[in-house]
């Protein structure tokens, strides 16, 4: 598949994926720009981890840009706990060229990807088993909202995903 056909299907897979599914996506970005991070750390090269890590940082920004504490304040306070550590982490890893302060936030990622899988699984479950007579299925969950654009000089993640065009 050429590099038009693929950043096209990744296109046209954010503008019609479900909020949970763009979460998802997000913590892709990020998973993949933090491994890029640590090959480029590992070989000297610090333009491409100050990129790498940069993009990463800024998707996590992204993410916890997307929690909406009116659904559920005290485990969106949490989220964001665990997202800012993750954010501070890249920080020093950047600062540092510490692969161990990548690694962990690494870690974290990968866990919050997967605990975002099962929860879209899940809801998907419970839309599935609706009665259908009863209407649209309610909405997934309402703690994240669609990412919007960041005040600042980057470009929206989602909508000019700074990480699909490199996927």
């Amino acid at each position: 598949m050429n590099t038009h056909a693929s950043q096209e299907y990744l296109k046209n897979a954010v503008l019609t994926a479900s909020a949970e599914q763009l979460q998802i996506l997000l913590f892709d970005g990020a998973i993949r720009f933090s491994s890029r991070a640590i090959d480029a750390i590992r070989s000297a090269d610090i333009a491409a981890s100050y990129t790498a890590l940069d993009r990463a940082q800024r998707i996590v920004l992204q993410i916890t840009d997307g929690l909406n504490r009116d659904v559920n304040p005290a485990l969106v306070d949490q989220m964001r706990a665990v997202m800012d550590f993750v954010y501070r982490r890249l920080i020093d890893a950047n600062l540092h060229k510490d692969v161990g302060a990548v690694e962990d936030a690494l870690r974290i990622l990968k866990h919050q990807r997967e605990t975002w899988v099962l929860i879209t699984r899940k809801v998907g479950e419970v839309a599935s088993t609706a009665i259908p007579s009863a209407g649209p299925a309610p909405a997934a969950d309402n703690s994240v909202r669609q990412p919007r654009a960041p005040s600042g000089s980057f470009a929206p993640v989602p909508a000019a995903s700074g990480f699909c065009a490199e996927g």
